[in-house]
């Protein structure tokens, strides 16, 4: 008799805890629990990197999906919270799972961190998401400076065919990479980084705009804005240089040519790596090549940059020169 009782009294007091069980499918399934992951958008790569003043999207997505959820997203900049967004999450394509997406920008450069927690309702508790982060970078860089905006710039500036020098260090391949993309789009001549500078880069400007497309792998060399560009098969531009052209005493032959004799070296006159386009003049390396037209006629271009132009041109390439 009371091996009866006490079997039942275990028994009484199993259901409860077995009902609660087929109840709770974390309980069965630890997988199963709901789940907040947060990801950052139109940022750069998996460094995480945007502009300052760029805006960037944050989006998070709940599974499994419970209708009517909000969630509260917080921006933090070190230890001060910069910001506090409430959202209402909504049912992805598929139904297994909710979503929002929330766009931010700031115009102050730090490293920012981004957490979300899904609000506490009747239907499914508070789920807090593991925290996201974002480096907003200042719309400046100068030569010798190194680091992550200075990657940025570089990222934007190689994307356009501008040649840069070594990845995070604003190194002289690099100034003149900011100096041939302030030409092209009109801006004054110098190899700072200003804000206008990152601003139009991120706008999508610099773009060479090729003006013989049909003349297949060849030069390109536009005086007016005394810049030079390399041009692959099918149009497409592969590098684009500073250069200095000839003075207004002694100008640029214009027209369009073929290279017909290179010379490897240095030669009497200075003139490094020289491909001959026509008569006396070249594209070659020179010691002084300005912001400005200052050549006896032939198109300058920096020394360090003047072994791997040469190393491109061939001859019969053709060599388009014009305003």
């Amino acid at each position: 008799m009371l091996r009866r009782v006490a079997v039942a009294s275990l028994g009484l007091a199993l259901v409860p805890a077995a009902t609660a069980t087929a109840q709770d499918p974390a309980a069965q399934d630890p997988a199963a629990a709901p789940k907040l992951a947060l990801s950052a958008e139109k940022v750069n790569g998996a460094r995480s990197t945007v502009l300052a003043g760029t805006r960037f999207r944050v989006r998070g997505v709940l599974t499994p999906y419970v209708a009517g959820q909000t969630a509260t997203v917080r921006f933090y900049r070190g230890d001060q919270r910069i910001s506090r967004r409430q959202v209402t999450l909504l049912p992805s394509a598929s139904g297994k799972s909710a979503y929002f997406v929330l766009g931010f920008a700031t115009k102050q450069a730090g490293r920012l961190r981004i957490e979300a927690t899904k609000d506490p309702s009747t239907a499914l508790g508070a789920v807090k998401a593991a925290p996201r982060r974002v480096t907003v970078l200042a719309l400046r860089a100068r030569p010798g400076q190194r680091g992550a905006a200075v990657r940025e710039l570089q990222r934007m500036l190689r994307s356009k065919g501008y040649v840069i020098g070594k990845p995070g260090v604003y190194d002289g391949r690099t100034g003149r990479a900011v100096l041939a993309f302030r030409k092209v789009v009109g801006l004054q001549r110098s190899t700072l980084a200003t804000a206008d500078v990152f601003r139009r880069l991120a706008r999508g400007q610099g773009t060479w705009k090729v003006r013989y497309p049909s003349h297949g792998r060849h030069v390109e060399a536009d005086i007016s804005r005394q810049v030079l560009a390399l041009i692959g098969e099918g149009g497409k531009v592969e590098r684009i240089y500073h250069t200095s052209s000839g003075a207004p005493a002694t100008p640029t032959i214009r027209g369009q040519f073929k290279v017909y004799r290179k010379d490897l070296g240095t030669n009497a006159k200075g003139m490094v790596h020289s491909s001959y386009f026509i008569r006396g003049y070249a594209i070659h390396g020179y010691v002084s090549v300005p912001n400005y037209n200052a050549s006896h006629g032939c198109l300058r271009v920096p020394v360090p940059d003047a072994m791997s132009i040469f190393r491109w041109v061939r001859m019969g390439t053709r060599v388009d020169v014009y305003d």
